[in-house]
């Protein structure tokens, strides 16, 4: 009877630790794929302010807007429903997570809004009148965007445990 009670129990710790090294495995995938998809943000914002507006083709600049726009509320969606929320919830246990998370927050709720002001501002926009203000809108949300990571790296380094930023390649 001890063996059986025995054995349950280091069935249970084995089943404890195979659901932690699932949760640090999804984590490292969610920062991954977070990365991932930021860097493809600044890719295509790079390429959408590459183009001259003056000179360009309506549509051409329309398809790059369309494509960047959903890129930025890919990213901006990933974050929230697979990093924050979670954190908002009150489900993150580590201490050292949270307090950067509660003091990194406001910065991020604010950079959100204003990716998804520029989202509804350009959403279905095609003609070039539309546009005029596109270039100074980029640079707004290029700002924002830098001041998003800087905000974010913080929180993925304390997640994580691993470097971010400029030198994490």
């Amino acid at each position: 009877m001890v063996e059986n009670s025995q054995i349950g129990t280091i069935a249970e710790i084995a089943q404890k630790v195979s659901a932690e090294n699932d949760r640090r495995f999804r984590q490292t995938s969610t920062i991954n794929q977070l990365l991932s998809e930021r860097d493809e943000v600044l890719v295509e914002m790079c390429g959408l302010a590459d183009l001259s507006f003056e000179s360009a083709d309506v549509k051409a600049i329309v398809d790059s807007l369309k494509s960047f726009s959903q890129t930025l509320v890919d990213y901006t969606a990933l974050g929230h429903f697979e990093i924050y929320e979670r954190i908002i919830e009150g489900k993150e246990r580590r201490v050292s997570v949270s307090q950067v998370a509660n003091r990194i927050y406001p910065k991020i709720s604010e950079t959100t809004k204003k990716f998804v002001e520029f989202n509804d501002k350009y959403e279905g926009v095609d003609d070039k009148e539309s546009l005029l203000g596109l270039r100074d809108d980029l640079f707004q949300l290029g700002e924002a965007f830098a001041e998003r990571i800087e905000s974010e790296d913080q929180l993925l380094r304390e997640m994580s445990g691993r470097s971010f930023g400029a030198g994490r390649r």
